[in-house]
């Protein structure tokens, strides 16, 4: 998830996510990064794995899932906590962090790549420091992008669309998840994709990365939606569903 200010920064934040990236199943509700990653392994099924971008990474394990089947690939955010916390999981094979459950009671958890069966997968992952908005020339060739959970916490994400065709090749997929939380904290209200009407018509996120992405892309199937949930503590966790919309680049465009 892309940070706005700093509320990405501070260590309850950041051992939420890394709770939520190598911690158990809560309530029933399957590992999202897991979840995301398998899915698009399974959309990449007979197509390119060369490259892969996981951008708006977090703490990282979406990446490590991936490097199953890619050649290569990046983990990007723009939290230097979440990317400092990638990479030490990646350069130690384990992370360890503190959980609140009550107060100021916390419990001292580990993440670990071998208890997960992602330890012979770091060689194939680097991860860096990006925004979104902003990414370098050399972001390109990916046959594969992930933005989960990335586009209502951009500043600009209708520069991101505009921009994200130049980096994936012809025939590659990129794949969108958000639960459309837009928030002015965040996004300015005339950046919103959706989630406002206009001349008296709703107009959703969908419709906004639909008329975004058109130019280049093609929806591939149709939009699925996947839950998450992050725990705050022993006692509360927010429960969220994203909708996965799933892009294929125009061989021409």
């Amino acid at each position: 998830m892309e940070n706005q200010g700093n509320q990405y920064e501070s260590d309850t934040i950041a051992a939420q996510y890394c709770y939520a990236h190598y911690g158990p199943d809560l309530f029933g509700v399957a590992n999202f990064p897991l979840t995301c990653a398998r899915m698009c392994l399974d959309l990449t099924e007979g197509r390119n794995r060369g490259r892969a971008l996981d951008l708006g990474c977090a703490v990282g394990r979406a990446s490590f899932e991936l490097a199953r089947r890619f050649e290569r690939v990046t983990g990007m955010d723009f939290s230097i906590r979440f990317i400092e916390s990638a990479i030490r999981i990646k350069t130690e094979g384990v992370l360890p962090y503190l959980m609140t459950e009550e107060g100021e009671i916390m419990s001292r958890n580990l993440a670990s790549l071998e208890e997960l069966g992602l330890d012979g997968c770091r060689e194939n992952v680097a991860f860096s420091r990006a925004d979104a908005c902003d990414l370098p020339e050399q972001c390109n060739g990916y046959d594969l992008v992930l933005a989960a959970n990335l586009i209502d916490r951009l500043h600009s994400p209708r520069r991101f669309l505009a921009g994200i065709g130049r980096m994936i090749n012809p025939g590659g997929l990129l794949v969108i998840t958000s639960p459309y939380t837009w928030m002015e904290e965040f996004t300015s209200r005339e950046e919103w994709l959706g989630g406002f009407l206009e001349n008296g018509a709703e107009v959703t996120t969908l419709d906004g990365l639909a008329a975004s992405l058109s130019s280049r892309f093609r929806m591939l199937c149709p939009p699925r939606d996947i839950p998450f949930v992050i725990r705050e503590t022993r006692r509360k966790f927010q429960h969220s569903i994203a909708e996965m919309t799933v892009w294929e680049r125009k061989e021409t465009a």
